[in-house]
């Protein structure tokens, strides 16, 4: 369902009833990693996450990462900072 490496590939998935009574497929919230900073990086206006995370993780696709170390539920979150926490590789 998802793609290897992707942050939802080994979370599972549950069934969710509507209020119709039609069901569908959920995805589980993965939980942060707990990885620490390796330092701080200053963005530029209009630098988006997936260039921070290709520059630092060579994988444009790992932009969660900065989001779990930066203790942001969503990517948006991170728009008003300008400095982006960076985590360790691992």
């Amino acid at each position: 369902m998802f793609f290897a490496g992707s942050r939802y590939e080994k979370t599972g998935t549950y069934r969710l009833k509507k209020p119709d009574g039609s069901q569908v497929s959920v995805a589980r919230l993965p939980l942060p990693l707990p990885n620490p900073l390796i330092g701080y990086h200053r963005r530029l206006t209009g630098q988006r996450l997936d260039l921070i995370a290709s520059h630092y993780f060579a994988d444009a696709t790992t932009f969660w990462r900065l989001c779990d170390g930066n203790r942001a539920v969503v990517p948006d979150a991170l728009g008003a900072r300008d400095l982006v926490g960076i985590p360790t590789k691992s």
